[in-house]
């Protein structure tokens, strides 16, 4: 948008919130149909805390804050967050293989859980659900990092959860997720972005092509603005800095 390849954008604190003082700020989405934004929020190292913030995004007032765990309550890790057309907030817990469901008002729901979501070796459960999508077809798709299963989780039809079948290469260290197209999704992590397509409403989908990214850095997220791809960095050489590192995603085959 007029800025050079390299060009250093101004970043400006919008907000500060003392009630989640000490946590992390991680999942982050904007609610244009209501004007506001959710914010994941998490007890990084001792995971003793996860929560849901909104923000309207006019005047930066907290509009709510749902408690989805506390320090009395099991170790969570509250990571990404996605919504629906009635503004409900699905949230990964990546610690427990679940989804919390928040209403649009903050208040908690449900929590929706598949034993397709834990994987079978121990280790892989380190770091599970994380990255989240609404699809407008009405489910929602979900990584899990350490596997690299994509799950389709049919609102529909009761929550019914499937496991996507994905050819073409494996989907591990997945972190973000979001759509370019009903039929497109890029998954942002480790290599920074892999592009993913479905020609089947999600119940197969393939590898397409991927993008290395910044090699000094981890990437996070993924978001979309005119069709391009632009990939978070957000872990490694030079972190933590003021700046954040966003870089236009360029994927080859």
């Amino acid at each position: 948008d007029g800025h050079s390849l390299e060009a250093v954008l101004e970043e400006v604190p919008v907000v500060k919130d003392a009630d989640l003082h000490g946590n992390a700020s991680l999942g982050i989405l904007v609610d244009r149909p209501r004007n506001r934004l959710l914010v994941v929020a998490t007890d990084l190292l001792g995971n003793k805390y996860s929560g849901l913030a909104a923000y309207d995004l006019s005047s930066w007032k907290r509009q709510f804050l749902a408690h989805l765990s506390g320090p009395n309550d099991e170790k969570s890790f509250a990571d990404d967050v996605t919504v629906d057309p009635e503004g409900n907030a699905y949230v990964t817990d990546a610690i427990n293989n679940k989804i919390w469901k928040v209403g649009v008002d903050g208040k908690f729901i449900s929590i929706i859980k598949s034993p397709l979501f834990i994987s079978k070796e121990w280790y892989k459960n380190l770091v599970g659900l994380n990255g989240i999508v609404y699809h407008p077809d009405g489910f929602l798709i979900v990584i899990h990092t350490f596997s690299g299963n994509l799950f389709k989780v049919d609102l529909v039809k009761g929550e019914k959860v499937k496991l996507i079948n994905v050819t073409g290469g494996s989907l591990g260290f997945g972190d973000g997720l979001e759509l370019l197209s009903p039929t497109k999704l890029v998954v942002a992590g480790n290599p920074a972005g892999r592009f993913v397509e479905s020609t089947d409403g999600w119940e197969t989908a393939s590898l397409v092509s991927t993008c290395s990214g910044l090699k000094h850095r981890l990437a996070s997220a993924a978001t979309v603005k005119d069709g391009r791809v632009y990939i978070s960095h957000m872990i490694g050489m030079g972190y933590p800095k003021k700046k954040h590192a966003l870089v236009e995603a360029v994927f080859s085959t």
